[in-house]
Parts: structure tokens; C-alpha cells; sequence
């Protein structure tokens, strides 16, 4: 994959760990590094001090040196929120940052910057509340429509580079649906890769890609709340690497209904965390590689068509449910005309 890897600093010593571990992942992807400096609300009259970002540069130099990193470095000033996308999008990069060490008040009163940036960026993002490496095992959350198939690819590759271990993961809800398919998945979730459902399908599917590639993997299924169960998988199994597709690869309908589990685990990891969302074209340029790398790739059986039907269907009996729990059976028959 040829992306280059954008690398974000503020200059605060938080931010820091994107910088080792983006160096990482540039060499392990064998991509070239820009390092960006954003120097958020300078001064003019200040033009002639030290600014932190000269000391994080003179390190992020030594590491890139150290790991035989090709890099260019780069300074812009202004908001991060708006930099940082517009440079990815310009150059198709993987996006590495870290907490950006930012006061607590300003915090408060713009929101955490990782769900800007989650929403704001279409690129892969890599965020790293701490440095995992070497990188001996990846944990893949797998959704079953589809969506994470970019970042299950990209991990795939840094797998195949690193000789890590994959793990597929897949988080049943403690959801009471009474149709066909939710009804199976319920009462088999233990044996979910087993079962002829989309999500045991999926599952089989992605095992298979992995052990043809000639990377150790394995199944794993959860039941409870989807945010709490990853979370806990990523700490008992002390992973060193995850990687989930992003809540921002499905329409706005989506999210009137499902919390945005991208942000939540972001938040929270202890281990950095990848993200990509779902791009047809962006997918075919990782699977050119992986074709490449002495593995076949057999396409999923599950199109965006086919997850979004799958999302409205779902949308459609929550919304149903709700009516009938609140009794408002004139407003389905004003519906139905």
C-alpha cells in the first residue's frame, strides 16, 4: 500500500507516542512519514521563541533515523481539527496521533478532539493513548456488515510485516428481536462461526483469509454491550494492536440508533487503536497488495447493499417496537397511507 503516514504533533509531550509509534508502522508498511507540527494559536509577538514543537522534532528526527525511515517534516499553524483532514485527504494518508495534552477547560469546552477527528477524517486513523511494540497480537472487531473490511485488511498486512498473531472478534448485543436471523444468532452465539448467518459467514470468511495468507488466527465471540465487551477482550487477551471499522462508514440513520462505538472505544483503549472506514476503492488497493503477498483474498459475500438493508430492517423493528410499546397505532396506519 503506498498512503503515506501522517504523523500529528502539537508538541506536547503527550502527543509524543504517535511519533514512535508511527514510525512503526511506516516501516513496517514500508510507507514514507510526514511529520506534521501544528502550532495552535501562536502568538506573533512570541515569533522569536523556542517553540515546543522544535524539541519534539529534534527526537521524532532520532526515531525516524533510528528505524531508516524516509520522512519530510512539516509545519502549519491553526486548528488541528482542520488541518490535520484536509492534509490527509490531500496526500490519501494514515492518519497517527495521540492525546494532544490540550487544557482541561478547553477540553470541556470544545469536546474531545478524537471525535472530531473521527468524523472529520475519511483516511485510516491510528490513535495511540500508548506505545504497543513490538506488536505481537491484533485484535480485529468484526461488526458482520461489512464496514470493517478496510480495517481488517490493513491488519492483515501489518500482520504479514510483523508476524503477529490476528484474533476476530464479534460482540453479540443483548438484543430481543424476533426475527429469523437474530433469533439464530442469539441462541448460538457461542458457536456463532459455525452458524449459516451473515455474521458466522463473515467470520468463517475472514478466518479463512488470514490462514491462507499464512497468518496464525483465530475466532472469538462476546455477548453483552458491544463498547464494554471489546474493551474487556483488549485488556484480558492483552492485545498490543486493534483494529475496527469506524461508525462513520454507514449513513446518518444509523446513528440515531446505535451509540458511535468507534469514539467510545477510542477513548477508553489502553492499546492503540486503528480505524478505517468503508471506501470500495481504498479496499481494492489493500487487497492488490495483499495479492501480492503469496495469499488470495476471496471477496465477502456482504455488499454495502446488503448491510444497509440489514441496518434499515433493524431501524425499522426497533421503530415498530416503539410505536407499539407507546400505543400509537394511528400514526402506523397515517404511515402506511
Amino acid at each position: 500500500m503506498s498512503s503515506d503516514i501522517l504523523i500529528v504533533t502539537n508538541g506536547t509531550k503527550e502527543s509524543f507516542p504517535a511519533v514512535e509509534q508511527g514510525a512503526w508502522l511506516a516501516k513496517t508498511l514500508e510507507a514514507k512519514i510526514t511529520l506534521l507540527g501544528i502550532t495552535e494559536k501562536l502568538n506573533p509577538a512570541a515569533i522569536d521563541d523556542i517553540h515546543p514543537l522544535e524539541a519534539v522534532f529534534e527526537k521524532a528526527v532520532d526515531v525516524f533515523n533510528a528505524q531508516g525511515a524516509e520522512y519530510r517534516l512539516e509545519v502549519r499553524n491553526g486548528s488541528a481539527e482542520k488541518i490535520v483532514p484536509q492534509e490527509a485527504k490531500e496526500n490519501d494518508s494514515i492518519v497517527v496521533l495521540s492525546p494532544l495534552g490540550r487544557p482541561q477547560f478547553q477540553r470541556l469546552m470544545a469536546g474531545r478532539s478524537i471525535r472530531n477527528f473521527i468524523e472529520a477524517i475519511e483516511q485510516p486513523l491510528l490513535y495511540v493513548p500508548s506505545v504497543r511494540m513490538p506488536v505481537k497480537k491484533i485484535l480485529i472487531s468484526v461488526g458482520g456488515l461489512g464496514y470493517d473490511m478496510n480495517a481488517e485488511h490493513i491488519a492483515m498486512q501489518i500482520a504479514l510485516k510483523s508476524g503477529a498473531e490476528i484474533v476476530f472478534l464479534h460482540v453479540v448485543p443483548p438484543i430481543d428481536l424476533n426475527y429469523p436471523t437474530a433469533e439464530a444468532i442469539s441462541k448460538n452465539w457461542q458457536h456463532l462461526a459455525e452458524t449459516d448467518t451473515p455474521v458466522g459467514r463473515s467470520l468463517r470468511q475472514s478466518l479463512e483469509n488470514a490462514r491462507t495468507a499464512g497468518i496464525n488466527a483465530s475466532v472469538k465471540v462476546r455477548h453483552g454491550n458491544v463498547i464494554e465487551e471489546i474493551l474487556a477482550e483488549t485488556v484480558e487477551g492483552k492485545y498490543d494492536f486493534l483494529c475496527m471499522g469506524s461508525s462513520y462508514s454507514v449513513h446518518s440513520l444509523r446513528q440515531m440508533y446505535s451509540a458511535n462505538v468507534t469514539s467510545e472505544i477510542m477513548e477508553h483503549a489502553q492499546c492503540p487503536v486503528m480505524t478505517a472506514r468503508f471506501r470500495m476503492e481504498y479496499s481494492w488497493k489493500i487487497q492488490q497488495v495483499l495479492f501480492s503477498k503469496r495469499c488470495v483474498l476471496r471477496r465477502r459475500n456482504i455488499t454495502t447493499s446488503d448491510a444497509e438493508i440489514q441496518s434499515l430492517r433493524l431501524i425499522l423493528i426497533i421503530l415498530f417496537r416503539w410505536l407499539r410499546r407507546c400505543g400509537v397505532w394511528a400514526m402506523c396506519v397515517i404511515l402506511h397511507y
